[in-house]
Parts: structure tokens; C-alpha cells; sequence
């Protein structure tokens, strides 16, 4: 085993852990309406069911609440490698609704708020599902007899 190859757990970990956290300040914003000058001007429950309603996700508010769990609890389960295939999979389907919708409306660049970075987050997300934890999470802990 190479230098680089060792360190593939520690890489997966950092991945995984970003790409888990990274949800936590967008709930903020759209949950509490922290971080109000960050470019969205969705900083409520109201605002952001209303806003999926108008992506074409009816109703809004049971969409709101799956983005709830989604950013507050599926998000740091990822980021901890705990139930990880399944946190993994409602984050999966969560930018892939993401992507989705902004394909539609704004194309594929990220500068324009294209589709290409929810998708590139869904499929971090999408290999955690299948991969599962890796060596350092608390699947592996809790979990490695089964």
C-alpha cells in the first residue's frame, strides 16, 4: 500500500464529513434566517415553501419538512457516518430534486446557480449510500458485527 493510498479512509471522512456539515448553515438560513446577505432571500419556513411550491413541488410545506430533516438531521448523521447509507440516500434525493429544478430554471453552470452543483454534492452523497461510512464512522463502530 502507497503513502496516498493509506490515507484514503482519512480523505473519505473529510468528505464525507463536509459534505454532511455543509447543509447545517443553509438550514440556518432557511430555517432561522441566519446569514441574511448570503445571496437567498429565502430566510423562513413560509419563504422556502413557498418557493418550492413554485419550483413545482406541491405542497410546499410537507417539501419544506423533508428538507428540514434533510439539512438538520440526515445532514450531520452523514457528516458522523451514522445510518449513513440512509442519510446518504435522502441527501441523494434531495439535490437530485435540487438539480433538478435548477437545470429548469438557470442551466447547467454554477455561477448562474446551474444544476452542476447540487449534482456534484448528490453524488458524493449518492456513493455514501452505497459505500456506506468507511473505517472512521460510528456505522463501523456501532454496527461492524452486522
Amino acid at each position: 500500500m502507497d503513502a496516498l493510498t493509506s490515507l484514503t479512509p482519512f480523505a473519505e471522512t473529510l468528505l464525507r464529513a463536509w459534505c454532511g456539515l455543509a447543509l447545517l448553515p443553509h438550514a440556518m438560513r432557511c430555517f432561522f434566517g441566519w446569514f441574511p446577505n448570503t445571496g437567498s432571500r429565502i430566510l423562513s419556513p413560509t419563504l422556502l415553501a413557498n418557493g418550492i411550491e413554485r419550483s413545482g413541488f406541491r405542497p410546499g410545506r410537507y417539501w419544506a419538512i423533508y428538507v428540514a430533516l434533510v439539512e438538520f438531521v440526515a445532514g450531520p448523521a452523514l457528516a458522523l457516518g451514522l445510518f449513513t447509507h440512509l442519510a446518504g440516500v435522502l441527501i441523494f434525493l434531495f439535490f437530485l430534486g435540487a438539480a433538478y429544478d435548477h437545470l429548469r430554471f438557470d442551466g447547467y453552470f454554477w455561477n448562474t446557480l446551474g444544476m452542476e452543483y447540487p449534482a456534484l454534492w448528490g453524488l458524493v452523497a449518492l456513493f455514501f449510500a452505497c459505500a456506506g461510512g468507511g473505517a472512521l464512522s460510528l456505522d463501523r463502530l456501532f454496527f461492524a458485527a452486522f
